[in-house]
C-alpha cells in the first residue's frame, strides 16, 4: 500500500438511519483508487456542530468507537467520524495480517493511515453540518498512537483524547526504526497547548502504565490523566467523563437526548 496523497477527500453516502438524538449515515471514501469506509454520526440540528474523529484499536473496527465513545459524543451534542483503518474492518485485506511481521510493511501501513487522518479531518472541516473551527479527535490503544501523531500536524485539531496510549514499549522490535516515523513523546511535544486527556488502565498490560506515564511526562499543559483499576479498555463511566471533558473543550451543548439509547 503506498502512501496517500492529502487530496481533497469525495465521500459517497450508502445507507443511513435515525438513532436516538441524530443520525448514523454509512459512508465511503475513495482514497487512491481504494475504499474507505467510514460511518458518520450526527446530532439532529440544523446548525454545524462540534465533531471529533474516532481512531479504533489493533484488529478492532470503527463499529466499536461509534457504539460506545461515538454514542456518548452524539447525547452531548457532538458529531463523530470513525473510519476503518488499513487492513482493518471492512478494508480489503483486513485478516490477513501476516504482511506486519515486516517492520518495513508497518511503517507502509502507518503512513497511510497518517494520510488519511488528515484526509478525514480536512473533509470534517468543510462539511456543512459539522463545526471546522471545533474539531476533536479521540483515539484508542492502536488509534491512540497515531491519533498523536496525526493531532501534531493537524492543529485543526483543537483537544485530543488518548484511551489506552502511550510512549513505545522499551523493549520494542525494531524501536530505532519504528520511532523515525512513530515517536509519541515527540509527536505529544508539538500539541503546543491544546487540552490532552490521557485514559489509562492501571492494569494494562498491552499499554502498560509506565508508557502512559512516558508520555503524559512528555505532554505539555494544559494536560489530564484518567487513571481506572482495569485493564485495557476504558469502562463505561470512563467514557463517559471523557466525552464530557472533550464537550467542555469544544464549546459543545448537551443534546435533548443526553442519556437516551
Amino acid at each position: 500500500m503506498t502512501r496517500r496523497g492529502r487530496s481533497k477527500l469525495q465521500a459517497e453516502e450508502r445507507g443511513a438511519r435515525d438513532v436516538a438524538g441524530g443520525r448514523r449515515i454509512l459512508l465511503d471514501f475513495e482514497v487512491g483508487g481504494e475504499r474507505l469506509p467510514a460511518i458518520l454520526l450526527a446530532p439532529a440540528t440544523d446548525h454545524p456542530v462540534p465533531a471529533a474523529l474516532l481512531l479504533h484499536g489493533y484488529t478492532s473496527h470503527k463499529e466499536r468507537m461509534v457504539e460506545s465513545v461515538g454514542r456518548a459524543l452524539l447525547r452531548r451534542g457532538i458529531a463523530s467520524l470513525a473510519v476503518d483503518l488499513p487492513m482493518h474492518g471492512e478494508r480489503e485485506g483486513s485478516t490477513d495480517v501476516r504482511t506486519l511481521r515486516s517492520p518495513f510493511e508497518v511503517v507502509r501501513q502507518w503512513r497511510a493511515a497518517m494520510a488519511e487522518g488528515h484526509l478525514a479531518l480536512g473533509w470534517m472541516a468543510t462539511h456543512p453540518a459539522l463545526d471546522g473551527d471545533r474539531l476533536g479527535l479521540v483515539g484508542y490503544s492502536l488509534g491512540a498512537f497515531l491519533g498523536v501523531a496525526i493531532a501534531a500536524e493537524v492543529p485543526a485539531v483543537r483537544a485530543l483524547v488518548l484511551a489506552a496510549g502511550g510512549d513505545l514499549p522499551a523493549d520494542l522490535p525494531f524501536g530505532a526504526l519504528v520511532r523515525t516515523v512513530a515517536d509519541p513523546p515527540r509527536a505529544v511535544r508539538r500539541l503546543e497547548g491544546r487540552p490532552l486527556l490521557m485514559v489509562n488502565g492501571r492494569l494494562d498490560r498491552t499499554v502498560r502504565p509506565d508508557q502512559a506515564t512516558r508520555l503524559f511526562e512528555a505532554a505539555r499543559e494544559p494536560k489530564e490523566i484518567r487513571w481506572y483499576g482495569g485493564g485495557h479498555w476504558p469502562p463505561a463511566n470512563e467514557i463517559d467523563a471523557a466525552t464530557d471533558w472533550l464537550a467542555t473543550r469544544l464549546g459543545a451543548v448537551e443534546s435533548l437526548g443526553r442519556g437516551v439509547g
